[in-house]
């Protein structure tokens, strides 16, 4: 069930949507394909602003990120340059999949993680994720020199990416609400993330629901800390250009919903979101010495920029 999704923090093309769309539809099993995220789907309607059940209620997160084992390298993904997959698991799935040896790296991952649990604790919806295990056995049937040397470089763990069967790239035909295009939009200003314009919706829609992916692009301060110590304080305030964002035009006033959601990013459910984070893929500095010093600085990082939404609000639509 995964959702057609890009490696470089961008949505997929129409061929590649529809690639992946012709594999799924093939599936061998296509039920436990898409079980999960029927359900999730039905809970995002009746929890999206605008809804007869939306009543300030959010969704609730997982206790930890599912963990499945790669069972088939299906297909490359070659719109994108960190070269994602399509892959087969061992739960009956079908996921698309980021790779910890792509280029991009482990921070890729953890922002992707972050965000898109963010963007679920405000019922937006986004495909559900899990932790992939890769085999080292399984590298060495794929034939493609450039995908096994990635595959060689992945053995561990992965981010997959639920599969949405049949889901097509944002083209603005099926806008969503003008709520929750407005959380969509709170929610990349609050991350920073720049990747969803016009060029790059990172938008996709399944069984008429506009689903948020892709937000690998946010968060991206934490580049930053192989080379110096993290500052939450120039994170906080920073301004957000909302001009080329692909909601822009269709969102409900953002600014009128800017204390209800930064209400709803208590600091437990930050900490909740940073813990589903696998520990393996926090990588200490010489700021910070291990994990739990890495977690900490992206809860500071987080309640920072939510305690300072009033000024980074402010230009908003």
């Amino acid at each position: 069930m995964l959702i057609a999704e890009r490696s470089t923090c961008g949505s997929l093309p129409g061929a590649a949507i529809g690639k992946i769309s012709t594999l799924c539809s093939g599936h061998r099993n296509p039920s436990p394909c898409a079980s999960g995220l029927r359900r999730a789907f039905v809970e995002h309607v009746r929890s999206r602003p605008g809804s007869a059940d939306y009543a300030g209620r959010v969704s609730s997160l997982p206790e930890r990120l599912p963990r499945v084992s790669a069972l088939r390298y299906v297909t490359p993904l070659r719109e994108g340059g960190s070269l994602p997959a399509v892959m087969e698991a061992d739960d009956d799935g079908t996921y698309v999949v980021k790779f910890r040896g792509a280029g991009q790296g482990l921070k890729v991952l953890v922002a992707e993680v972050i965000t898109s649990e963010i963007a679920r604790v405000l019922a937006i919806p986004t495909p559900e994720l899990v932790v992939v295990t890769l085999d080292e056995a399984l590298t060495k049937y794929e034939r493609d020199e450039e995908v096994q040397d990635l595959l060689k470089a992945s053995v561990g763990t992965n981010l997959g990416s639920d599969f949405l069967p049949g889901s097509f790239g944002y083209d603005g035909s099926r806008p969503p609400t003008p709520g929750l295009a407005a959380r969509i939009l709170w929610l990349d200003a609050f991350a920073l993330n720049v990747d969803r314009t016009w060029a790059n919706p990172n938008i996709v829609v399944w069984h008429g629901q506009p689903y948020a992916i892709d937000h690998g692009a946010s968060l991206w301060f934490h580049h930053s800390w192989v080379r110096k110590a993290p500052d939450a304080a120039a994170f906080s305030t920073r301004a957000f250009d909302a001009s080329s964002h692909v909601l822009a035009e269709v969102a409900a006033p953002v600014r009128s919903i800017g204390d209800e959601l930064a209400a709803t990013l208590t600091d437990d459910v930050l900490q909740d979101v940073i813990g589903l984070v696998p520990e393996e893929w926090l990588e200490p500095t010489e700021q910070l010495a291990g994990p739990d010093a890495v977690r900490a600085a992206y809860l500071d990082h987080l309640r920072a920029r939510r305690d300072a939404q009033a000024v980074w609000t402010e230009g908003l639509p």
